[in-house]
C-alpha cells in the first residue's frame, strides 16, 4: 500500500452523472492520516438521493478503506440549520478538499462554514434538541435501574449506551461544540466541560475508563455513574429544557435519586 492514495484516480472513479463535488474528509483531509485511516469521501448529488443509482459503501482499493457516503442539497442545508448535525459536520467542512468540484458547488458550502457562527437562533433550537433527547433517553435510565437492581447484563448493556454517548451528544450539541473530527468527541468535550468537574468525572466513569489510580470500572460502576450524570446532566440544562418535558426528566431524576439512595 503506498503513502499517499491516488485521490484523482479515486475521484475519476466514484464520479458520475449527477454528481456536483467529490469531496475529501476526515483524517486526509486534514493532513493528519494514520496506518488504519480510511479515506472519507464525500458525493454531493444532484436531485433525490433515493432515486439515486450511484453506488456508496465501503470499498477495499488498493488494501485501503475507501468509504463513499452521498449527500443532497437538502441535507446541506440541515448541516447549517439543525444545531445536532452543525456540531458534528460543519469543521469537517472547513477542512475539506474538492477532488471534483463542478460550478464550484463545495467552494460555496464551503465558504457558508468558514463563515458559520453560533447564533442566538441556532442555540434556541440547540437548547428544544437537548431538552427532547433528555426526554428521549428517559427509557435507558429505567434500563439501567433494571438492570442493577436484576443484575440484567442485557439491561444494563442497553442503558449504559444512552448513558455514556446519548448524553454526551446531549451536551456537545447544547453547548455547540464544532468537532474538528468524529474521534474527538470525548477530548474535546473534556475541554470545553473543565477537565476537573463532575460531569467529565462521571462520563469517564460512565464509559468505563480507568481513572488515574488504574481502576476500571464494572458494568454496574459504569450503568450506576451514567444515572448519576444523566441527573447531573439534567441540572446542567435547567434554564433550556423545555416545558413539556421539564415535569416528566424532573420525575426520573426524582426516581433515580430514590432508586440509588435506597441501596439499588
Amino acid at each position: 500500500m503506498s503513502d499517499q492514495p491516488d485521490f484523482a484516480a479515486l475521484a475519476h472513479h466514484f464520479d458520475g452523472t449527477g454528481i456536483r463535488a467529490i469531496v475529501l474528509m476526515g483524517s486526509y483531509a486534514r493532513g493528519a492520516p494514520g496506518q488504519y485511516s480510511d479515506v472519507d469521501l464525500v458525493r454531493f448529488v444532484e436531485g433525490d438521493l433515493a432515486s439515486s443509482a450511484l453506488a456508496s459503501g465501503s470499498f477495499l482499493i488498493d488494501d485501503r478503506l475507501v468509504v463513499v457516503s452521498d449527500t443532497s442539497s437538502a441535507a446541506v442545508e440541515t448541516w447549517f440549520s439543525n444545531p445536532d448535525a452543525a456540531v458534528k459536520v460543519i469543521a469537517g467542512l472547513r477542512v475539506g478538499r474538492a477532488l471534483v468540484d463542478r460550478d464550484d458547488y463545495f467552494a460555496a458550502i464551503q465558504e457558508r462554514a468558514r463563515a458559520f457562527a453560533w447564533d442566538a437562533a441556532m442555540q434556541a433550537r440547540a437548547d428544544v434538541w437537548a431538552s427532547q433527547q433528555m426526554v428521549g433517553w428517559i427509557e435507558e435510565v429505567h434500563k439501567g435501574l433494571a438492570g442493577i437492581r436484576t443484575d440484567d447484563i442485557g439491561r444494563m448493556l442497553n442503558a449504559r449506551f444512552g448513558l455514556s454517548w446519548g448524553l454526551s451528544r446531549v451536551m456537545q450539541t447544547k453547548r455547540g461544540v464544532l468537532l474538528s473530527s468524529d474521534n474527538a468527541f470525548y477530548g474535546e468535550l473534556i475541554t470545553v466541560m473543565g477537565s476537573d468537574s463532575e460531569w467529565v468525572r462521571l462520563r469517564r466513569d460512565a464509559f468505563g475508563i480507568e481513572d488515574a489510580h488504574g481502576h476500571a470500572p464494572s458494568l454496574r460502576e459504569q450503568v450506576i455513574a451514567g444515572l448519576h450524570l444523566y441527573v447531573v446532566t439534567a441540572g446542567l440544562l435547567t434554564a433550556a429544557l423545555q416545558p413539556a418535558d421539564a415535569p416528566l426528566i424532573a420525575a426520573t431524576v426524582r426516581r433515580i435519586h430514590e432508586s440509588l439512595d435506597g441501596g439499588a
